[in-house]
């Protein structure tokens, strides 16, 4: 008995003495860990520092030439200028530029590799499914670099002058009128179905396969309007083809007189033409917030504005936080757009 109760009380006491001796080791295990995490946001402060220690390459979702790759290259040099680093354009195009989104967003979220994001990156959230990616979540946003609106151009034989004489047109003759755009659930297309459901107006969509053989169907007035992008411009200047307004939320500096849909009557319209920048999820927000400063940097050169007005484009910089609103308010209008129309792709 004697024994047994010596057996309890000398295990009572190894645990007495094995709790102390975790408690007094406590203390010193939290100032470990707060040691390393320390450490930790030490050495992601430095990186920040030092970035970019490498070539940064900037992913764009099209083949070589074309507008955006031009839009790409100008703010690559910017950037170059900026860090005195080499900044590298790098096309994969395929599927609707969901190949190059997936790439970026399965890169190292390191700031080492940049994506050029666009209208159509929103847009393809809705159009396909099972994506690899989200459009918004699987990014870390940077900044806008340049926006530019659809101009809502009719050929000179239609009757109508204003937005509003072309609402009452196409409700004088129901399912009459034919838009056109550069392809089924592209930017022009989407522009004009929300366009038709917001006045209500029964009109014909035909699609084309790209910018230039739409803008051709327009000038020989085989379809009536066409939102059309900024390579309409030179036509509008001939007097080939005419403006009743510009889709984005101001008037656009390169073409003063045309009023923007909403002081043309069309309640809470606005689409854009935009370019972004972006990096995978998961980028340092110092990293991001250096990007940022270069891009905000590049951007106020004179060059840089005149380049891209020369591109039919306005050199539009933005936070992290605005583009990111901007991209999440893109999906949620284009997702009832493309639901709206029925928008199906192969």
């Amino acid at each position: 008995m004697m024994k047994r109760s010596s057996s309890r009380a000398a295990r009572a006491f190894l645990r007495a003495v094995v709790r102390r001796r975790e408690e007094s080791m406590m203390p010193h295990g939290m100032k470990w860990l707060g040691m390393c995490l320390l450490g930790l946001g030490w050495m992601v402060s430095v990186t920040a520092q030092e970035f970019p220690s490498k070539i940064v390459r900037l992913v764009i979702p099209y083949p070589p030439g074309g507008s955006a790759e031009a839009q790409a290259r100008i703010v690559a040099q910017g950037l170059q200028a900026e860090w005195k680093q080499s900044v590298v354009i790098e096309n994969k195009p395929g599927a609707g530029t969901t190949l190059g989104a997936a790439f970026v967003a399965k890169a190292a979220p390191d700031g080492y590799t940049l994506y050029l994001a666009s209208t159509s990156h929103t847009v393809t959230q809705s159009l396909y499914k099972d994506l690899p990616y989200h459009a918004v979540k699987s990014f870390a946003a940077i900044s806008m670099i340049a926006t530019s609106p659809f101009v809502l151009t009719v050929h000179p034989s239609v009757p109508a002058r204003t937005v509003t004489e072309l609402v009452a047109l196409a409700r004088s003759k129901p399912g009459a009128l034919t838009y056109a755009s550069s392809g089924n659930g592209a930017g022009p297309h989407l522009s004009g179905e929300i366009f038709r459901s917001t006045m209500g107006i029964e009109v014909v969509h035909v699609p084309f396969k790209g910018t230039g053989p739409a803008l051709t169907a327009l000038l020989g007035d085989q379809v009536h309007y066409f939102f059309a992008d900024v390579a309409v411009l030179p036509m509008l200047k001939a007097g080939k083809l005419r403006a009743l307004a510009v889709t984005s939320p101001t008037r656009f500096t390169l073409l003063p007189d045309a009023p923007t849909m909403i002081e043309a009557g069309v309640p809470n319209y606005t689409t854009t033409n935009w370019s972004a920048l972006v990096a995978p999820a998961g980028t340092p927000p110092d990293v991001v917030a250096r990007i940022n400063a270069a891009v905000r940097a590049a951007l106020r050169s004179a060059e840089v504005v005149q380049r891209y007005n020369a591109q039919g484009y306005e050199a539009t910089a933005s936070s992290p936080q605005e583009l990111e609103a901007h991209m999440t308010a893109e999906v949620e209008r284009y997702a009832k757009a493309v639901a709206s129309a029925g928008v199906k792709v192969d």
